[in-house]
């Protein structure tokens, strides 16, 4: 079964940082473009980094300068390391990913699928 799981949300004093990584797993061939959104209560879900197949990042201004998304091929997992949070970062946060899957007797497919998400709660 083909899934991303989200860990390494928390609560956390504002200043803090956290990592956050989503994990392919599956028979997965490759993760092409990832992205980490995130969605408060009562607001809709934002977009906030992305990283391309080629490794090009690109960032919400909400979070520009203080977000960083990674990848590490070889596990097919995708961090965001936040930093300097704040309390409006508190949020449910979840990664979405494309994914190069492994088809018996036929071509890999490729789809879009989506994390079960990991609360970050930014605090005093």
């Amino acid at each position: 079964q083909v899934q991303l799981v989200e860990s390494g949300g928390g609560l956390v004093q504002p200043g803090g940082s956290l990592r956050l990584s989503c994990v392919a797993s599956g028979s997965i061939f490759k993760v092409n473009e990832a992205n980490w959104y995130r969605q408060a209560p009562g607001k809709e879900r934002e977009l906030v980094a992305t990283i391309t197949k080629n490794d090009v990042t690109n960032y919400s201004d909400s979070v520009k300068g203080r977000f960083t998304i990674s990848r590490d091929t070889a596990k097919k997992t995708v961090y965001l390391q936040m930093n300097s949070l704040k309390p409006e970062d508190t949020a449910v946060y979840l990664c979405g990913a494309e994914l190069v899957t492994f088809v018996p007797h036929s071509d890999p497919d490729i789809d879009y699928y989506w994390g079960q998400g990991t609360q970050v709660t930014v605090s005093s």
